[in-house]
């Protein structure tokens, strides 16, 4: 553990990646944001808590304290679009999810990204490797939960509302067909709308570490945030985010999907 990256160490064969919980924004950066409640506004409240419960099931969560509007470790470092012809944010953002700007003035140059790369990025996704590399050397396989939420109309990136529960796993490409089948089945069991591979397919990390076989099965878990918070139908300073429900029922559907991927990988 550093000021900025939270290791949690367990035995299972399973590693919880949170890329977006974080909201830290280092000193002396502040200032070029047009404000620090913008450059935190696209975070994935409160979903380092929701699956807190994790800890205690064996997995392993690799969490990055930093910002997104910093740096978005999902991003492919080398700038390439995970959807090309849709709206995306970039490896160093500069606007919100509804296009609105970050920076004051300069937005950052080719060195400045290099620089937050070497800084965050990098580490970040050496610890997520080398906690991946041991579970998979102790289990023969290993599953990579990347965990994610967001808001659950976003007209900018997609149509209409959001599934509850959008599963990605690059079509099937990223994991084992019986781990897809597996998540989906416990997805099913909520009775909650889900989608498989929609809008959001697994991003650079899912799409990285996903190495079936080799032993690596990554999938992705998008949730729509109404699920286990309030959404504002605007946006503000004054009312987001909205506070977190410890006793959300969400809780107990992801933890039958977490129990449904360390099963799968147990075998």
């Amino acid at each position: 553990m550093t000021d900025w990256l939270d290791i949690y160490r367990g035995d299972a064969p399973l590693v919880i990646g949170l890329p977006h919980t974080g909201t830290g924004i280092p000193d002396g950066m502040e200032a070029h944001f047009v404000s620090p409640w913008l450059a935190r506004k696209d975070a994935d409240w409160w979903v380092d808590r929701l699956y807190g419960f994790a800890v205690e099931m064996g997995a392993t969560i690799v969490r990055t304290r930093i910002s997104r509007s910093v740096i978005d470790v999902n991003r492919d470092p080398a700038g390439r679009s995970l959807y090309p012809g849709q709206a995306t944010t970039a490896l160093c953002p500069t606007t919100t999810f509804d296009g609105e700007p970050l920076y004051r003035d300069e937005v950052p140059d080719a060195g400045e990204i290099a620089r937050r790369r070497k800084r965050w990025f990098d580490p970040y996704h050496a610890a997520l490797s080398a906690e991946l590399d041991r579970l998979r050397a102790a289990h023969g396989k290993v599953v990579l939960y990347d965990a994610h939420s967001i808001v659950s109309h976003v007209p900018r990136l997609f149509d209409g509302e959001l599934p509850q529960f959008n599963i990605g796993t690059d079509g099937g490409v990223t994991c084992d067909p019986a781990l897809e089948a597996a998540v989906v089945g416990a997805v099913e069991a909520t009775g909650r709308c889900h989608v498989l591979n929609g809008r959001f397919r697994g991003g650079w990390t899912t799409r990285h570490y996903g190495r079936p076989a080799e032993g690596f099965h990554a999938i992705q878990m998008e949730l729509a945030m109404r699920g286990y918070l309030t959404e504002p139908v605007r946006l503000a300073p004054d009312n987001w985010p909205t506070p977190f429900d410890p006793a959300t029922p969400l809780i107990d559907d992801l933890k039958t999907i977490i129990a449904a991927c360390i099963a799968f990988a147990s075998v």
